[in-house]
C-alpha cells in the first residue's frame, strides 16, 4: 500500500513560503506580458525551463544535495512523468491564453487549479475542511463568478459607448460604416477573449501536477523534484524554441526574460517547500488570493509607464469580486481542520 505524503506540520513556515509564491505570481504575468511582446511562447517557456534547471543544478550541487540514484530507484517515475506533462501543459496553455487575454483575468481563471488542488488534496491526502472552511469555498466561488463577469462585461462596454454616436445627416453613414467595423472588431475581440479564456481553464490542469509532486515528497526533496521536472519540460520545449532569437532583446526586455527565469525557480521552489509543510489544502486557498496581487500590480505599472502595459477596466462589482477571493481564501487558510 502507497504511504500518503504526511506534512511537517511547521504551518508558519508553510503559510509564509506560500505568501511568497502569491507574490512572485502575481507579479509574474505582467513580466511574461510584455516579454511576449517580442518573444514567442514556446521560446519564452524555454528558457524559463532551462534557466530554472541550470541554476538550480549548481545549487543542490553546490550543496551536494544532488539526488542519489538510491533516491531516483526508489521514486515513482511515473509520477514524475505526470508531474513533468502536466506542469508543460500548464506553461504553455496559460501563456497562448494571457496573449490573448490580460494578466489580471489569466490569474483570476487559473485559480481554478490551486482550487482544484485543495478540492484533490482532500480526497487523495485525507485532508479535511470544516463547515467554515466550506463557506470560504462558496465565498470563493462566489468571488470568481463576479470578477469574470466583471471583465467580460468590460471586453463588450465599448460597443455600446462606440455605436452611441450622434447621428446627423453630415455623419450618419459615416457612422454606420464605423458601427458594422465595430461590431465585426468587438466580435473578433470576444472570440479572441472568449479562447484566450478557455486555454487558460485548461491550464488548470496544473492541479495534477501540483498533487503528483506532493506525492513525490515521499521519496524526493522539493528541490531534487523540481530539477527533474525542470530538465524534463527543458527537452519537452527544446524543438519548438528558437533560442536565437533571445539574443535580438535589448536590455530592456532582456531583463524581463531573466525575471521570469528567476521568478519561475523561487517561487516554485518556495510552493514545492510550501506543501512539505502545510497541507495543500492550506496552500491552495493561499495561493487563491493571487489575483488581487496581478490586479494591483498591474494597476501601479500602468500609472508608473502608460506604455508599458494596458490598465485593467474594473468596477465595483469586480473589485467587490476580488475582495471575496480574499475572504473566502482566508476562511479556508486560517481555519483550523477538524479532527
Amino acid at each position: 500500500m502507497t504511504q500518503i505524503h504526511q506534512t511537517s506540520g511547521r504551518w508558519r513556515l508553510g503559510l509564509a513560503l506560500s505568501i511568497l509564491t502569491v507574490f512572485l505570481w502575481g507579479i509574474l504575468p505582467i513580466a511574461l506580458t510584455v516579454t511576449l511582446q517580442v518573444l514567442d511562447v514556446y521560446t519564452l517557456t524555454w528558457f524559463r525551463f532551462f534557466i530554472s534547471f541550470v541554476l538550480l543544478a549548481i545549487y543542490l550541487g553546490w550543496r551536494g544535495k544532488l539526488p542519489t540514484l538510491a533516491q531516483l530507484r526508489s521514486t515513482s517515475w511515473q509520477l514524475l512523468v505526470i508531474a513533468t506533462i502536466f506542469l508543460a501543459i500548464n506553461y504553455i496553455l496559460y501563456l497562448q491564453g494571457l496573449a490573448l487575454t490580460s494578466p489580471s483575468n489569466a490569474q483570476v481563471i487559473i485559480q481554478l487549479a490551486p482550487l482544484l488542488m485543495g478540492l484533490g488534496g482532500l480526497v487523495i491526502f485525507r485532508e479535511r475542511y470544516t463547515l467554515s472552511q466550506w463557506i470560504g469555498v462558496a465565498i470563493l466561488i462566489a468571488g470568481f463568478v463576479l470578477f469574470f463577469h466583471d471583465q467580460l462585461f468590460q471586453t463588450f462596454i465599448q460597443v455600446s459607448e462606440y455605436t452611441n454616436l450622434p447621428m446627423t445627416n453630415t455623419s450618419i453613414k459615416v457612422s454606420d460604416f464605423l458601427i458594422s467595423n465595430n461590431k465585426v472588431n468587438i466580435f473578433n475581440t470576444s472570440k479572441q477573449y472568449l479562447l484566450g479564456s478557455s486555454l487558460i481553464v485548461l491550464a488548470a490542469a496544473w492541479a495534477v501536477y501540483a498533487l503528483a509532486q506532493k506525492q513525490l515528497l515521499q521519496s524526493l526533496s522539493s528541490a531534487n523534484i523540481m530539477l527533474i521536472i525542470y530538465g524534463g519540460c527543458t527537452l519537452c520545449f527544446s524543438v519548438l524554441a528558437k533560442p536565437r532569437t533571445i539574443f535580438t532583446l535589448d536590455f530592456f526586455h532582456w531583463g524581463m526574460l531573466v525575471f521570469c527565469g528567476l521568478n519561475t525557480l523561487i517561487a516554485y521552489g518556495a510552493f514545492a517547500e510550501a506543501l512539505e509543510h502545510w497541507e495543500a489544502s492550506r496552500v491552495s486557498a493561499v495561493l487563491a488570493s493571487t489575483p488581487i496581487v496581478t490586479f494591483l500590480s498591474v494597476w501601479i505599472v500602468s500609472v508608473i509607464s502608460p506604455n508599458l502595459i494596458n490598465p485593467e477596466q474594473t468596477t465595483l462589482i469586480g473589485i467587490f469580486g476580488a475582495f471575496l477571493v480574499v475572504a473566502g481564501s482566508s476562511a479556508i487558510a486560517l481555519n483550523k481542520k477538524r479532527n
